[in-house]
């Protein structure tokens, strides 16, 4: 079991850079999917960016680990909105990425969004117990 969290850690890590890098590589389809109620939204998405950098780095430090998972869990709940924001609204981005653009465009896709955060919280979650 012990083998299976560490592969799952460096995945979820790695996840999390890579998201983190996609913010700066194709802002604007972040820039599309931010409700228009929340200000800055060109600082949002570069903070989050940043966010998703920082934490995927940091958890896979033994020392900042525990922080760091709740930090992507906390994360994953700030951008909460947006998902929500996107799936009522039925936002299908111009700019999403190729492998994306096909479920981006089913509304029940949309809404399956939703609880599959969930389920990234609670992969998050793992990694604040020893």
């Amino acid at each position: 079991m012990r083998i299976v969290k560490l592969v799952l850690l460096w995945m979820m890590g790695l996840f999390y850079v890579v998201a983190g890098v996609m913010h700066f590589v194709n802002p604007e389809f972040y820039l599309e999917i931010m409700p228009p109620h929340l200000p800055w939204h060109a600082a949002l998405v570069a903070s989050s960016g940043i966010a998703e950098i920082v934490l995927g780095i940091a958890v896979l430090i033994p020392r900042t680990r525990w922080l760091a998972a709740w930090g992507i869990i906390a994360l994953l709940l700030a951008i909460l909105p947006a998902n929500i924001y996107m799936a009522a609204n039925r936002i299908h981005p111009v700019h999403a990425p190729e492998f994306m653009k096909a479920s981006l465009d089913d509304p029940i896709a949309l809404w399956l969004r939703l609880p599959i955060q969930g389920v990234l919280m609670l992969w998050a979650w793992w990694y604040t117990r020893d």
